[in-house]
C-alpha cells in the first residue's frame, strides 16, 4: 500500500555548505509549496509547467526565512512519481531547520529513511535492483563502482533478468497447457528445445552469479597484503602508496606488531592495503600474536605484494620466496614480488639478482623493481597493481553483482534450473518439471521486485540516508 502522506526532508548532506537541497513530495506537495513560497509575480508553483525552476521567497507571514529556487516536477514524471519539489536554499543549518518546521506545520511530515526512493519503487519508476544501485551510487568511491551502479541503475541487470523469466514464462505456459490436455496426450513443449534453453539459462546465471566475486571487489576495495622479512621496507612503502606516514618507520626489528590498513584509489579502482608485521622467530608474545594476524591477513588478501631486500644474497632471496608460497592459502593469490632498495644494490649485482628471480618465479607473478624510501618506480608498482586485479573499468555493459541478496537469489534460481534439467533427463512429468520451473521464477522476481514481501523492504531501506 503506497503511503498518501506528503512527506519533506533534507537532501543534502548534514551541516553547512553553500546550498542546501529540501525535498517534499506527495499529493499535497505543490498546495504546500504554494503556502509558503512567494514569487515577485504572485505566480502558484501549482499552475507553472512540469521540469521548470522558479525563483522565490520562503515565508513564515510577512518573515522573509530565505530566497530559494524552487524546482518544479509533476506525476507521473517524477522521481517518485508523484509531485515532488525540490526547494534549493542556502546552506545555513538554520536556514534549513526552518523551512523544514515551516513545511510540516502546513501539513508535510518528514521522511524516513530511503522514502523517496521506496516510493519511486513503489509507484514503479525503478524496480528493487535500481533501487539498491541508488544506495550502492551514493556509495561509490572509485571509478569502477561507479561504473557498477550506474549500469545497474540503467537496468542492466534488470534487463538480463527480464529475458530469463520470459523464456521461462513460454514454456511454463506451454507445459501447463499440456497439463490441461493431459488425457489427450499432447505435447505442446519441445523438450528439445527446453533442455537447450536450461542449458542457455544455466550458463548465463552462473555468469552472473560468478561475479559477485569481482563485484564485491570492486565494491569494497581489492585487499592487498604487504608482506616480507622484518626491515625489507613495508611500512615505508606504505607511507609512500598513501602519500601520508601511517606506518611507523624504524631501523628497529619487530617495530610493526599488527596490521595497519588503509584504502587508496589507483586508476579507478580500490585498494584496501594491509601492511603486515613481519614474519620472523621471535619469543615476543605480542610480537607473535601480530605475527599470527599477518598470516591471517594473507589468507584473506586477493593480491600479495611481498619486499625483499635487494642486498641480500639472491640465494636468500629465493629462499624466502619458496617460504612465502607455505603460508600464500590459495593458489589463485596474485603475487607481487617487490625488489625494494634497488638504489643501494650496484647495476651488474642487480642485474644478476632480477634474472635471477625472475627465473625462479611462476609465469602468474610480477616483479617489480624500486626503491620505495626515494619513490623510485612507484608508478610501474601501482601499473602492476591494477593489472594484477584484474579489473576492466572501460566496459559499461557487464553485469556485474555486488548484492548478497542478489547472489543468493539467484543460487536459489539455479538450483532450481538444475533440478528441471534432471528431471528432463529423467523423463519426469510436466507437472514436476512445471513447479521447479515456477520456484526459478520465483527467485529470478525476488530480484527485481516483482515478487516480494515487507521484510525484504525493509531489509533494502533500513540503510538508506534520509532525503533519498
Amino acid at each position: 500500500m503506497i503511503d498518501k502522506d506528503t512527506i519533506t526532508a533534507i537532501s543534502t548532506a548534514p551541516g553547512t555548505g553553500a546550498i542546501a537541497v529540501i525535498r517534499l513530495s506527495g499529493e499535497n506537495a505543490l498546495d504546500i509549496c504554494d503556502a509558503v513560497f512567494i514569487s515577485p509575480t504572485d505566480k502558484k508553483l501549482s499552475d507553472q509547467h512540469a521540469n521548470t525552476l522558479h525563483y522565490g521567497t520562503i515565508r513564515e507571514g510577512d518573515e522573509i526565512i530565505d530566497e530559494v529556487v524552487a524546482g518544479l516536477f509533476k506525476a507521473p514524471h517524477s522521481y517518485t512519481g508523484e509531485d515532488l519539489v525540490e526547494l534549493s536554499c542556502h546552506g545555513s543549518v538554520y536556514i534549513q531547520k526552518r523551512i523544514l518546521e515551516l513545511l510540516v506545520s502546513k501539513g508535510a511530515r518528514l521522511a524516513r529513511p530511503g522514502e523517496f526512493t521506496m516510493r519511486a519503487f513503489l509507484n514503479g519508476k525503478l524496480d528493487l535492483t535500481q533501487v539498491e544501485a541508488v544506495a550502492d551510487l551514493i556509495a561509490s568511491g572509485s571509478k569502477a563502482s561507479h561504473r557498477v551502479a550506474m549500469n545497474q541503475m540503467r537496468g542492466g541487470f534488470t534487463s538480463e533478468i527480464k529475458k530469463l523469466r520470459d523464456k521461462l514464462l513460454e514454456f511454463i505456459s506451454l507445459i501447463e497447457l499440456e497439463l490441461d490436455f493431459s488425457e489427450e496426450d499432447v505435447e505442446f513443449a519441445d523438450r528439445n528445445q527446453l533442455k537447450v534453453l536450461l542449458e542457455e539459462i544455466t550458463q548465463l546465471l552462473q555468469s552472473i552469479r560468478n561475479s559477485f566475486s569481482l563485484g564485491n571487489v570492486i565494491k569494497n576495495g581489492v585487499p592487498v597484503a604487504i608482506t616480507g622479512k622484518t626491515n625489507s621496507g613495508k611500512s615505508t612503502l606504505l607511507n609512500l602508496l598513501l602519500s601520508e606516514e601511517r606506518a611507523i618507520v624504524s631501523e628497529i626489528e619487530g617495530t610493526t606488531r599488527d596490521s595497519i590498513e588503509d584504502v587508496i584509489s589507483i586508476q579507478g579502482i580500490h585498494f584496501r592495503f594491509i601492511d603486515t608485521a613481519g614474519i620472523r622467530q621471535t619469543e615476543d608474545i605480542v610480537e607473535k600474536l601480530g605475527i599470527e594476524r599477518t598470516l591471517e591477513k594473507i589468507r584473506q588478501a586477493t593480491i600479495i605484494i611481498h619486499l625483499l631486500d635487494s642486498r641480500l644474497p639472491v640465494e636468500e632471496l629465493i629462499r624466502q620466496i619458496d617460504h612465502l608460497e607455505g603460508f600464500t592459502g590459495q593458489n589463485d593469490k596474485k603475487r607481487i614480488i617487490v625488489l625494494n632498495k634497488t638504489d643501494l644494490v650496484p647495476d651488474n649485482q642487480l642485474n644478476i639478482t632480477r634474472q635471477k628471480i625472475k627465473d625462479h618465479l611462476s609465469e602468474h607473478d610480477y616483479l617489480v623493481l624500486m626503491s620505495a624510501k626515494r619513490g623510485f618506480h612507484l608508478d610501474i608498482l601501482e601499473k602492476t597493481l591494477t593489472e594484477a586485479a584484474g579489473i576492466n573499468t572501460s566496459s559499461e555493459n557487464d553485469v556485474i553483482i555486488t548484492n548478497v541478496r542478489h547472489y543468493e537469489a539467484l543460487e536459489k534460481s539455479l538450483a532450481a534450473i538444475e533440478r528441471t534439467s534432471e528431471g528432463l533427463y529423467r523423463n519426469m512429468p510436466g507437472d514436476m518439471l512445471a513447479q521447479d520451473i515456477r520456484e526459478a521464477l520465483y527467485y529470478l522476481g525476488e530480484i527485481t521486485g516483482e515478487i516480494t514481501d515487507n521484510e525484504i523492504l525493509g531489509n533494502i531501506f533500513k540503510n538508506f540516508c534520509i532525503g533519498k
